[in-house]
């Protein structure tokens, strides 16, 4: 199943493991501290890094598609993760805060060029489509090792380093991973697809140009201006929702009912989503505030670093729903990934039942320990597991060919708006600069919103399994127009 290809591949994605999410773990004290941003403006524009980024997988699910292909959009946007990273090294050297804006910008951008484009040409590296649904899980993995490192480690670097050394070694990454691409240029573009084996067209390559200077500048204003950015995340959302849905209505019957399953699994998506975008940003202000002492007593934690708790557990949770759901199909017990995402959602209800637990039975000192945040990651890491790597597989193994790229991106799209939306709701338990963190403080403001999340989480386990049997029923329908058997119609 493993080949030099698909583990060159993985580097890659260790590497951007490690340089994006050591870049976001840092961010947050970054604007806090250093460039003089509220509680409430870094949340937003955290969350939006977070998020703005999957959303432009929509014009990288394009670019890839009609413009230059897989394995170049790949390449582009390592090296436009290198460039990003570099200016944030000069934002933090000056203070400048445009600059600083745009290297985010870039950053986020690249991020679009990568989502749709890294699983289309990691799937080629396998030889069957069973192999690539075993090891995707396993590369899930691999990108959490360097998101656990770097949100581990960076906070530490940054006591070394300053945020501009930290931002510097990001910059290294990128570009290592980006040499990796070019090393391995000839063999990837012989399992590419038809469209990166041909030469670009001039008109392509400004085309391109053109794309991407118009969205590295509408994200650079979106983070200048969150008020109005967060409605061009939402138009931008619902223009490629309807476009969709437009080639869907245009589609044969059996296309049109899996394209139909696609937009009920992004619904599902963009909810849970909501509750990842926690993490980055009312978890990680909680932990900035409360969470005090080393993990067991003798492993130290920077509050900050507590959402390295994530991909922590998300490197053991990788091989294990890989492991229990073979294992169970092996037994003939099959799931629908709607189903599998109502059990996500279980998970996530305890997550945040745990949380809402141990901030309403808080002490005097407001101080919660690192352990309580290591339960909640576990559930969660799980859930997150199950969502990011299966709902992607379901897509690429319903998703007309034609459009295989731009189908991937709408889970992206999924990721975007469900991180603004969750950084507006993060929003209403901002504090005002050295306002003091008391007991009172923690139980109501904090256990109130993390109480509600909860009950809404329980709803969305229902909501998922409803949405399963709708998904098999559409499914077997376009079973019947096509006249092929799919395994996603089972359980």
């Amino acid at each position: 199943m493993w080949n030099k290809l698909n583990k060159s591949m993985m580097i890659c994605q260790m590497m951007f493991g490690l340089s994006f999410y050591g870049v976001m773990v840092i961010l947050t004290r970054f604007f806090l501290e250093d460039l003089g941003y509220s509680e409430a403006d870094t949340m937003m524009v955290v969350g939006a890094f977070s998020s703005i980024g999957p959303l432009f997988a929509i014009a990288g699910g394009f670019i890839a598609d009609k413009f230059l292909g897989a394995y170049r959009s790949l390449t582009f946007s390592f090296s436009g993760f290198a460039v990003g990273y570099t200016l944030l090294v000069l934002g933090a050297s000056t203070l400048n805060v445009p600059m600083s804006l745009v290297g985010i910008a870039l950053a986020s951008y690249s991020r679009g060029l990568m989502s749709p484009s890294y699983p289309s040409l990691y799937k080629r590296t396998f030889a069957t489509e069973e192999d690539f649904e075993n090891g995707y899980p396993v590369n899930y993995s691999v990108n959490n090792i360097g998101a656990f490192l770097g949100q581990y480690l960076f906070p530490m670097f940054v006591l070394v380093l300053g945020f501009n050394g930290s931002f510097a070694l990001s910059a290294s990454m990128a570009f290592i991973a980006f040499v990796i691409l070019a090393i391995f240029r000839k063999q990837l573009k012989t399992v590419a697809a038809e469209i990166d084996q041909k030469p670009v067209s001039a008109k392509n390559w400004a085309a391109f140009i053109a794309v991407s200077i118009s969205m590295i500048s509408l994200v650079f204003f979106m983070f200048s201006n969150m008020d109005i950015g967060q409605n061009i995340v939402y138009a931008i959302g619902a223009a490629a929702i309807g476009y969709f849905i437009s080639l869907m209505l245009k589609a044969e019957k059996s296309d049109a009912l899996k394209m139909g399953t696609i937009l009920i699994m992004s619904a599902l998506t963009t909810a849970f989503f909501v509750y990842y975008g926690q993490i980055m940003t009312s978890m990680t202000m909680v932990t900035i505030n409360t969470m005090r002492g080393d993990l067991f007593g003798f492993i130290p934690f920077a509050p900050e670093a507590s959402m390295a708790m994530n991909p922590l557990w998300c490197i053991v949770g990788g091989p294990i729903v890989a492991i229990t759901f073979s294992n169970l199909e092996k037994r003939n017990i099959n799931f629908s990934t709607a189903t599998k995402v109502g059990f996500a959602f279980v998970l996530t209800a305890i997550a945040f039942g745990i949380l809402t637990m141990a901030v309403m039975s808080v002490g005097p000192d407001a101080i919660i320990r690192p352990e309580v945040f290591l339960a909640v990651h576990f559930f969660q890491a799980l859930a997150e597991v199950i969502v990011g790597s299966l709902v992607v597989a379901f897509i690429l193994s319903v998703a007309p060919k034609h459009i295989e790229n731009f189908s991937v991106s709408l889970f992206s799209v999924a990721i975007a708006l469900s991180g603004i939306v969750g950084a507006v709701f993060s929003t209403s338990i901002a504090l005002e600069k050295g306002q003091e963190i008391t007991q009172e403080i923690v139980q109501t403001v904090y256990g109130g919103y993390f109480s509600t999340l909860t009950v809404l989480a329980v709803v969305m386990v229902a909501v998922a399994l409803m949405a399963s049997r709708v998904i098999r029923a559409m499914l077997k329908s376009s079973e019947e127009a096509q006249g092929v058997a799919m395994p996603e119609a089972e359980g």
